[in-house]
């Protein structure tokens, strides 16, 4: 939402503003959760099976700089393997 918000103000200043949103990423501050991320993960949590890295949420950041989403101000980008997406 606040993306949203700000984008709507910079946007015509060709100022872009993105929401971007990493999921379970395997670092040193996640360690803690390990085994309870990799249950969970195990169960289906993440429609990709397995930990996100650092070097996915990069890939989108890359993305982003580049200018591939220019006609996308307020955008949220989620990098988590599909946590977000209800299933039924």
């Amino acid at each position: 939402m606040a993306a949203q918000c700000f984008a709507a103000v910079l946007a015509p200043q060709g100022i872009n503003v993105y929401d971007l949103q990493p999921g379970i990423i395997a670092t040193d501050m996640s360690s803690a959760a390990k085994e309870k991320y990799d249950r969970l993960i195990a169960e289906g949590l993440l429609l990709n099976e397995r930990w996100g890295s650092p070097e996915d949420v990069g890939k989108a950041v890359v993305g982003l700089c580049a200018g591939y989403f220019d006609y996308s101000p307020g955008a949220v980008i989620e990098v988590g393997g599909g946590l977000g997406i209800q299933r039924l």
